[in-house]
């Protein structure tokens, strides 16, 4: 694990502040408001933005978004009583991106970090890490948490960037609609209907770092009621480079293949059914730990995942206040490593049904069950018993939806209750308040009750950290010592009890702003607490070795709070500006006995900007800028970095669009963030250019 030191670094270099003033000074120089073009705004309304014109839309459409996260129904954006933000189709074309993981460093109050080619660290609010556990993340309300660790594995995370519609995210408590481990945050990706991706699509790239990457997709109508698509996607990402400049044997490529259809057999009735593969091949270049000499040695290996989904989702409307969905799914994901393989299958039932009992009020209640299984093969640095489990998971949820003032004041009142063979039952609460005095104006408010309950990992799992040989101090036993992670039967859920208050304005046509502020109160965190008292001789595997004991219990509290500040500006017709700041501030501590907090405290930046551009240009032609500013990890030796991204576009017709990308143009390489379990070493994120080329026909 990551070692609890306390490094102290300064927040962010005079030189790299200098840069960022610099590069907003020579755009509004070199510009002005008299260049002609169109302004681009991108929307994704998911009824009947989503297919039109993205061109013609204003800020005032974008606050007119309707998305479905934040209350599990239709809603717009300015109404809702959360800290939403929603990444468009438009804003991930010109971003440059090339993966979901990518697109969310858009997002205020996210923590995105690359751990190396194929990782990354992705948490809300703190507490991030490969393994970051307080994050809901969906693919079509299908989700893609595992129990394994109550993480995602963001390097699966892959479908065609063009048939993403909406990437909506909260930030903050969804578990009372969402349930357990959506305490800090909850993310939807919404992939497009099939009846608004008709027609063919090709589209290739190459580059530095990007060795190739190309999408193929197609679909059609089956009849005036259906249409369907299907797609396939592959990349191939070039191996990062270490801080000495060597390769570090961590190349990536994966190939996706998938299909969706959309069915409206009915004017009430509307089916989808989807489903993907996936297959990754990845490196990785780790230390392994040994009991015998030379104790620890290096790995360099090529983990193997796959895996198969399918959703099927039905919804029926009854009337403007009365609707009914069902979903289905189905997941299998297998990985291959040498630390750690397993196969998991899920199976999930959701079904919800919003009505208006009285009036003023509506009303949306469901039901819930997931039944999950594993098996898994260990090694000896991690093992799991027992080696296979399945566990099932209950959940029910009402949340009512009131209007105390018509078009002025609105109270919600909800709360998720969960049954799951780790915690037992568990009940999470909300309320939430939102004061719309006018059309240009929004105030919300909301306290929440969440839990993060146990993985499998910390229930059932044991963890070799590392081997000190014999006779080498402090060993001077003879036997070769262990630290180990010991698994805790009792291991309690993480409890978070959370305050915020929002606000959002449009201040005028051409700017708009919201600002959200945040406390949030921690109690039963995990820790890890070294128990000398308790060393024991082990014997199997030979040879005999002392085991010194790192109990995993919940004695962690604190407290964190920050302000997420987003907004738009138009300045003139063709010229689109989106500043974003985030300030995080967390104070954790542990129990007397020593157990460690220090990691929860600094494995965050305490400050983040990011500034986007995107400017329209004659002849057809398009020119994006993303600056981004992220301060010290200390807890990993990390210092603070500023880096830019630019694109160039160009559409010589209707059908074909040439784009040549930049990433990381303001230094040659930078560290992000450092693996907290396995002993990687540490990759830099390399400067890097690729060029892109989309075909629809």
């Amino acid at each position: 694990m990551i070692k609890n030191s306390l490094i102290v670094r300064k927040i962010i270099k005079y030189s790299k502040l200098y840069l960022i003033l610099k590069s907003i000074g020579i755009l509004l120089c070199i510009l002005s408001p008299s260049f002609p073009g169109t302004m681009l705004v991108g929307t994704c309304n998911a009824e009947s933005i989503s297919s039109a014109d993205l061109t013609e839309l204003s800020i005032r459409d974008l606050m007119e978004i309707e998305i479905t996260t934040g209350s599990k129904k239709s809603q717009k954006l300015a109404n809702t009583a959360a800290a939403a933000f929603v990444i468009t189709q438009d804003d991930i074309r010109r971003s440059g991106v090339t993966s979901i993981a990518e697109a969310l460093r858009m997002v205020p109050g996210l923590q995105v970090a690359r751990i190396d080619a194929n990782k990354w660290a992705i948490s809300s609010r703190g507490f991030n890490g490969r393994y970051a556990n307080k994050l809901l993340v969906l693919m079509d309300g299908r989700s893609v948490y595992t129990p394994l660790f109550s993480g995602v594995f963001w390097d699966i995370q892959d479908t065609p960037l063009e048939d993403i519609d909406r990437i909506e995210v909260i930030r903050g408590p969804g578990a009372a609609l969402w349930g357990a481990n959506a305490v800090n945050g909850v993310i939807n990706i919404i992939t497009k209907s099939a009846h608004d991706t008709k027609g063919g699509l090709v589209s290739a790239g190459a580059g530095k770092e990007e060795r190739g990457f190309g999408t193929f997709r197609y679909g059609d109508s089956i009849d005036e009621k259906a249409s369907y698509r299907f797609f396939g996607k592959y990349f191939d990402r070039n191996e990062s480079k270490l801080a000495s400049g060597h390769n570090a044997a961590d190349d990536w490529d994966i190939y996706t293949l998938g299909f969706r259809t959309d069915w409206n057999p009915t004017a009430m009735d509307s089916v989808m059914f989807q489903g993907n593969h996936y297959r990754a091949d990845e490196s990785q270049f780790f230390s392994f730990q040994s009991l015998t000499s030379p104790y620890s040695f290096p790995v360099n290996e090529e983990t193997k995942t796959d895996g198969v989904n399918f959703l099927y989702k039905w919804n029926r409307l009854f009337s403007d206040k009365s609707d009914m969905t069902l979903q289905l799914y189905y997941d299998r994901a297998r990985i291959h490593q040498t630390v750690l393989s397993e196969t998991r299958d899920t199976y999930d039932f959701d079904f919800q049904h919003r009505f208006s009992p009285w009036e003023k009020h509506e009303l949306i209640w469901g039901l819930g069950y997931r039944i999950t299984s594993d098996n898994t093969k260990s090694s000896y640095m991690i093992s799991f018993y027992p080696k296979s489990r399945t566990d099932d998971l209950l959940s029910t949820f009402v949340q009512d939806d009131i209007t105390i003032v018509e078009d002025k004041l609105r109270l919600t009142l909800g709360a998720k209750f969960e049954y799951n063979d780790y915690s037992g039952f568990e009940f999470q609460p909300n309320i939430r308040a939102l004061w719309t005095p006018n059309k240009q104006n929004s105030i919300w408010a909301s306290f929440s009750r969440s839990v993060r309950t146990p993985s499998r990992a910390e229930h059932d799992a044991r963890l070799n950290i590392f081997v000190i040989p014999p006779d080498y101090p402090p060993n001077i036993s003879g036997f070769p010592m262990v630290l180990s992670n010991i698994p805790n039967d009792d291991y309690k859920s993480e409890i978070l009890y959370a305050y915020e208050i929002g606000y959002r304005k449009q201040i005028s046509e051409s700017i708009a702003t919201d600002i959200t502020a945040f406390y949030n109160e921690y109690n039963d965190l995990r820790s890890y607490t070294i128990d000398y008292a308790s060393i024991f001789l082990e014997l199997s595997p030979f040879p005999p070795h002392l085991v010194v004991p790192a109990a995993m219990t919940n004695d962690i509290n604190g407290h964190t709070y920050g302000i997420e500040v987003s907004a738009e500006w138009n300045p003139v017709l063709w010229w689109k500006i989106k500043p974003a700041y985030s300030f995080l501030h967390m104070n954790l501590s542990g129990s007397p006995d020593g157990s460690d907090s220090g990691t929860f405290d600094t494995a965050v930046p305490r400050h983040q900007f990011s500034l986007r551009s995107s400017m329209d240009l004659p002849m057809d032609m398009e020119f994006d800028l993303w600056l981004r500013s992220v301060d010290d990890l200390p807890v990993v030796n990390i210092d603070g970095y500023c880096t830019m991204d630019a694109r160039l576009g160009w559409k010589p017709n209707k059908n074909i669009e040439l784009s040549l990308v930049g990433q990381n143009i303001f230094d040659n390489q930078h560290p992000e963030f450092k693996e907290e379990v396995l002993n990687l070493d540490r990759t830099e994120v390399e400067r890097t250019f690729y060029f892109k080329v989309t075909w629809r026909f």
